[in-house]
Order: C-alpha cells, then sequence, then structure tokens
C-alpha cells in the first residue's frame, strides 16, 4: 500500500476535518455543562488526533528512511545497509498493522469485546481444553495493552474449566475478536489417560460487542429482571465462602441468564452482569435482523467434529490451522502464549468485502 492509498484509507482529511469541528465544540463556554457528553467529545477527539499522528508520524519516518537511502546510494555506503533494512522492515510492520486497523468498519468493532468460552465434547479433556484457551485469549489481551477481566467461571468437576467470560476492552478489541468465534479442537495425548492414548477435544468461543451504558438502543425494564444471589465457588478465601456475593439475573421475556462471581461485591458482580445482558440483548436483537446476524454473531454450530474454524495438535505432530483461511503454523506454544494474530489478520481480509 501506498502512502497516498494509507492517507485516503484512514480518511485523514475527514479526520482532520472533524478534529476542527470537535475542537470548536471544546471552546464553547457551556461545554463543560454536560460533563457525560463533555467526555464523550473528549474521547472522541482524543481517538481521531491519535489516528492522524499515526499517519503524520508514518510519512515522517518513511521520509527519513528515503533520504537515508538516497545519501547510502549517493555515497556508495554499504555501512549505511543494515539501518535501512532494518528501517524498511520497522516501517512495514507498521504499515501492516495500519491495514489491518482499516479493515474495522463494522457498527461495533471499536467497541470492547465480551468472550464466552464452553467446554464441548471431550469430559475432562474438554475442560481442561477450555483452560488453555482462557489463558490464550488473556495473553493475546495483555499482548495488546487490552483491559481483561474475568467476569465468570465455572470450574470443571476434576480440572480445567466448564465455562468462562471474560471482557476485555480497548480500542477495536471487539473488531479483532470477532474472528475467534466458533469451535476450536484440540488433539493431544491426554494426561488425563492413564493409558497415553490420544484424545480429542472441542471447545467453543463466542464472541459479543459491550455495550455502552448510555446506549439508547437497548434499554431493560427492571421489572422484566429475576435477580438472584448465591455463594461464590471456587477461590477466593472464606470471604468469597461466607457471602452472597455472586450474582445471577434471569431476562424473562427472553429467558436470557447471566451471572457473575469474580467479585466479592454484589454490587460490582450485578454492575458486571447487566453489561453481558445489555450486551446479549443487543446481540438478540440484532439476530432478529436478518441482514445483520452475520455481523453480531454468525451460523451456530455443534461444538463437536466436522465444525471447527480451528485446530491445533499438538501430537503426533505440532500444528495450528485454521480451515477458514489455511493460515497455519507449527509453533504451538507461541500460540497458546497468545500469538493468534496472523489467524485474526488472514480471517479480516478474506471477509473484508464480505457484507
Amino acid at each position: 500500500m501506498r502512502l497516498a492509498d494509507l492517507r485516503a484509507s484512514l480518511d485523514v482529511a475527514q479526520r482532520i476535518d472533524k478534529i476542527s469541528v470537535l475542537e470548536r465544540e471544546f471552546n464553547r463556554p457551556d461545554f463543560w455543562d454536560d460533563s457525560t457528553s463533555a467526555q464523550k467529545y473528549m474521547q472522541e477527539l482524543s481517538i481521531q488526533q491519535g489516528k492522524v499522528k499515526i499517519y503524520e508520524d508514518l510519512r515522517i519516518e518513511l521520509g527519513d528512511l528515503t533520504a537515508l537511502y538516497e545519501l547510502a546510494m549517493e555515497e556508495d555506503d554499504d555501512s549505511l545497509e543494515p539501518e535501512v533494512e532494518a528501517g524498511v522492515k520497522k516501517l512495514q510492520e507498521k504499515f501492516d498493522g495500519l491495514e489491518l486497523e482499516i479493515l474495522l468498519s463494522g457498527q461495533y468493532d471499536r467497541n470492547n469485546a465480551i468472550l464466552t468460552l464452553h467446554a464441548g465434547a471431550g469430559g475432562t479433556e474438554a475442560q481442561d481444553w477450555v483452560s488453555m484457551l482462557y489463558r490464550m485469549y488473556v495473553r493475546w489481551g495483555e499482548r495488546r495493552d487490552y483491559k481483561v477481566e474475568t467476569m465468570d467461571l465455572l470450574p470443571g468437576d476434576e480440572a480445567g474449566i466448564k465455562s468462562a467470560t471474560i471482557s476485555i476492552a480497548g480500542e477495536n478489541a471487539y473488531g479483532y475478536a470477532k474472528s475467534e468465534k466458533g469451535v476450536h479442537r484440540l488433539v493431544r495425548v491426554s494426561p488425563f489417560d492413564a493409558a497415553g492414548r490420544r484424545h480429542t477435544s472441542f471447545a467453543s468461543v463466542d464472541v459479543i460487542p459491550e455495550v455502552p451504558e448510555d446506549d439508547s438502543e437497548i434499554t431493560i425494564n427492571p421489572d422484566e429482571l429475576k435477580v438472584d444471589t448465591y455463594r461464590a465457588s471456587g477461590a477466593g478465601g472464606q470471604h468469597i465462602n461466607k457471602t452472597s456475593s455472586a450474582v445471577r439475573i434471569t431476562h424473562l421475556p427472553t429467558g436470557i441468564v447471566v451471572a457473575c462471581q469474580s467479585e466479592r461485591s454484589q454490587i460490582q458482580n450485578r454492575a458486571y452482569v447487566m453489561r453481558v445482558l445489555k450486551a446479549k440483548l443487543l446481540e438478540l436483537k440484532r439476530k432478529q435482523q436478518e441482514d445483520e446476524i452475520s455481523e453480531i454473531r454468525g451460523e451456530q454450530q455443534e461444538i463437536a467434529w466436522g465444525s471447527q474454524i480451528r485446530s491445533y495438535v499438538f501430537h503426533p505432530y505440532n500444528l495450528v490451522k485454521d480451515h477458514r483461511t489455511n493460515v497455519e503454523t507449527a509453533n504451538v506454544s507461541a500460540v497458546m502464549d497468545g500469538e493468534i494474530d496472523e489467524f485474526i489478520a488472514a480471517y479480516l481480509q478474506k471477509t473484508k468485502n464480505v457484507k
């Protein structure tokens, strides 16, 4: 992608115009009278300024690198070659990252993401597989400097995790994470099998965008909620066993049930549950609009053989392969440590023209 093409794709000119409009709003005498509205303007201004700065920094780096290359050619100085090569590599990585970000144009792509993992076919082995995926996504979020929070976690009967819900907060978190939605398949020699046999396990990953609290598209009537409190299970010390801090809310009209037990405070757990419930209600609303089904959830599949989007093979060889894009790598340990951007980028590239 040429610099001019990148400028057009980033809508730099339009962003500069928008910054001018936002700055005029910021200079109004009554700007801070509505603090909620003011914060929105400030956040939007920061985002737009950040995008323009990224482009300008890239333009300056390209100019400096071009000048260095021309100097090396004029002086026939081979000693500058390593510096030029390093600069080109660094610049290419930045270009690639921006190209990927440009693909995130969906209505909710900029939102935070809520991931829910469920164990499928495979018993204890599948529950252990969920715990591995859970760690993978936490590590991925941390690598991107996102804020990762565990909202609910149901431990397995013997080991692992039956289900878990995590919040990944940061710009474009949903836009990237949505590509992980689907069934994930594991093939390995099971540590739970005394005979050392190879097992195949499945886990599902669901991804929905988090809805801002002030989003008027979804309203929740308190009279339509059934609220239950109970003692949380799992780790947490004496406090977690002695108080009914966990919260489960049922939305009576739809039957949607959401629970949270990650915080010691019942108030905090309830706030988490309401965030997830609002996101799920938005998801349901979008599902009812056929032209937007694929943007929010996509096709639901059975958590079993033949429906997987990606396979992770630990035995008899090492391979992680995405069946939607055919991208694969033998570096299984890196993938399980959160290095999944290669798969995300390929999926976004493949689906960029799919509406």
